[in-house]
């Protein structure tokens, strides 16, 4: 951060600027240089050049610290002149202060800092610990959270094949179950056997033990210390990665290596909650099997850990997104565990999101309720998070339920899954688990139309299918992206109807492959209104980021959707019946 602060206002904000900085100045005295930029503005000039001649002695200025805008230079000539100075300014050897070390300089101004509260710095002091281990995040997450990486992979290809039975061969059904489950139980107590390193039992501490507002604190410097690694990290990667590519005689074998590091380069709170969850899942199995006695078991506690923290608005994976599998003992004893603490009250509503990578998903569901998923571009969300919501006691009778559970899922047809054989398969899967769990989904397409979403949307049609089969029928919103056009919604009536004819066509042919006898349409297996049901919402940004400023438009008409939505609630509240947390377990199981 420089000392070269430069000013820009109207008079009366001068003056305000002038009283309150020569007050500081003499009591603390500051070696910062000041240049102001004046425009010429008739009747004002005189009265700011006055206020500058009076703080001039104080702030030791000089003419080179007033830039003047003429009435003759027009503003791109002033823009660049603008440039010019700031960069001599910044190249005239400036002294630099970094932002936690601003914290000395705001005590002197009697400025209040988050780092004068001693719960956050106790906080931060057993995040340290934790970070200050980390050089390498791939080798980091080897050595010190190890029941995830392949042990957990070949769990999750174990208890799929439990579930699909796939490649069976000639072995007779209940022989290959057994050694199914023997290659299970022999992986869990292998888990099992692993003690729980010194980063994992900090972690636990400070989620357990430490008060609601150090825990609170504890999780935030997590993640912010978290994050800045792994930004580093990733940089590095790419950067060798750019290297690689520009020589083309590089063997491929070291791309897909280097691909794989950028992969494992994620690290966040989510890593350290999946390894208690392995650990509790590990145990429960092999108390289950009789091979460990209850008196011996050791984590009993995580899963009122983990309902604690989404009581507290954190979220809490559903999905694992490396292994593209559910852990089911962990999330059912975690969500438990939560309708044990509500007393039982816990009705709720299911809002899950669904799209193509990268359409601002996480953006929509973070400016629709004031969340905080992690947003950018790339696949920065994988797997399924969800999050409660608690909503307030006036509202609860209108809408019939006591919370919002908000599901984020990972982007749909991610490149980096493209190469896989059964990329399709992860996709399908995902977006018939969050269809099946939700009362709402917003179908989220960043176009005007939905061609380049006909993929998407066969899988969306199939996952509704299947929902109609067991009785689910629920509701269904399409929010087109980046659409700025005011007149939007008039103009694709066409492409609206285009839209729902593919989806007609694409649910008799989805009926035939699930073998249903009876002619269906789109509407049959959904409730979808064609006026209704389709959003047309501008782009996040004025522009490029990331100077480029917000568009209002696009919270507004987030707003539109959320009123919409709550509205709609309020009007099936009398014929439909939320899921409480039991039944909401249940579904998760069945599907």
């Amino acid at each position: 951060m420089s000392n070269y602060p430069i000013v820009s206002g109207p008079p009366k904000l001068h003056s305000f600027f002038f009283f309150k900085y020569r007050t500081c100045l003499k009591e603390f005295g500051s070696a910062t240089k000041y240049y102001f930029i004046l425009s010429n503005q008739a009747g004002k000039a005189k009265e700011t050049l006055g206020f500058l001649k009076k703080l001039a002695p104080v702030l030791k200025l000089n003419n080179s610290h007033v830039l003047k805008k003429g009435s003759a230079v027009n503003k791109a000539t002033f823009v660049k002149y603008l440039q010019a100075v700031i960069a001599a300014i910044i190249n005239s050897s400036p002294k630099t202060v970094n932002i936690q070390d601003m914290v000395e300089i705001a005590h002197e101004l009697g400025i209040q800092a988050d780092e004068d509260c001693e719960e956050c710095q106790c906080a931060n002091k057993y995040a340290k610990e934790i970070t200050a281990q980390i050089k390498d995040v791939a080798e980091f997450k080897r050595e010190k959270l190890r029941l995830q990486g392949e042990p957990w992979k070949k769990v999750a290809e174990v208890e799929k094949e439990l579930c699909q039975i796939r490649r069976q061969g000639n072995i007779p059904i209940e022989t290959y179950r057994s050694q199914l489950k023997d290659e299970l139980l022999r992986l869990r107590i292998k888990q099992n056997r692993c003690d729980i390193t010194d980063v994992l039992a900090i972690f636990i501490t400070g989620i357990s033990e430490l008060s609601p507002r150090e825990k609170h604190y504890f999780l935030r410097w997590m993640k912010f210390h978290l994050d800045h690694i792994a930004r580093e990290n990733l940089s590095k990667l790419r950067n060798q990665y750019k290297e690689k590519c520009k020589n083309s005689e590089d063997d491929p074998k070291m791309f897909v290596e280097l691909d794989k590091q950028i992969s494992a380069s994620s690290l966040g709170v989510e890593h350290f909650m999946r390894e208690l969850g392995q650990f509790y899942e590990a145990e429960c199995l092999m108390i289950r099997e009789g091979k460990l006695p209850e008196e011996r078991r050791q984590f009993t506690n995580f899963p009122g850990i983990a309902a604690d923290l989404m009581l507290e608005g954190f979220p809490i994976e559903l999905i694992d997104g490396d292994a593209s599998n559910i852990p089911l003992q962990w999330v059912t004893d975690v969500l438990t565990q939560l309708h044990a603490k509500l007393g039982g009250r816990s009705r709720m509503l299911v809002l899950t999101v669904l799209g193509v990578q990268s359409t601002g998903k996480s953006t929509l569901l973070n400016t629709m309720f004031g969340l905080q998923f992690a947003v950018s571009s790339g696949r920065c969300t994988r797997g399924a998070f969800m999050l409660l919501i608690k909503v307030a006691k006036t509202f609860q009778q209108e809408l019939g339920c006591d919370f919002i559970l908000v599901i984020d899922t990972e982007g749909l047809k991610a490149p980096e899954l493209a190469k896989l054989e059964d990329s399709y398969q992860h996709d399908n899967e995902l977006a018939t688990l969050v269809i099946g769990l939700s009362d709402i989904t917003i179908v989220n397409m960043a176009m005007e139309n939905a061609t380049e979403m006909k993929d998407v949307l066969q899988i969306v049609v199939h996952a509704f299918l299947r929902m109609e089969e067991i009785g689910q029928k629920p509701n269904c919103q399409f929010v087109h992206q980046n659409v700025s056009d005011v007149s939007a919604h008039e103009q694709n009536m066409r492409d609206r109807k285009h839209l729902l004819e593919q989806l007609n066509e694409m649910t008799k042919a989805a009926a035939k492959m699930e073998k249903q006898s009876r002619e269906m349409t789109f509407t049959d297996i959904m409730d979808y209104d064609l006026e209704k049901h389709n959003w047309y919402i501008p782009g996040l940004w004025h522009g490029v980021p990331p100077m480029a400023p917000v568009n209002v438009g696009y919270s507004e008409k987030v707003y539109e959707l959320k009123r919409y939505l709550f509205e709609f609630l309020k009007s099936c509240s009398q014929t439909r019946s939320p899921k409480k947390i039991p039944q909401f377990i249940e579904w998760v199981k069945s599907l």
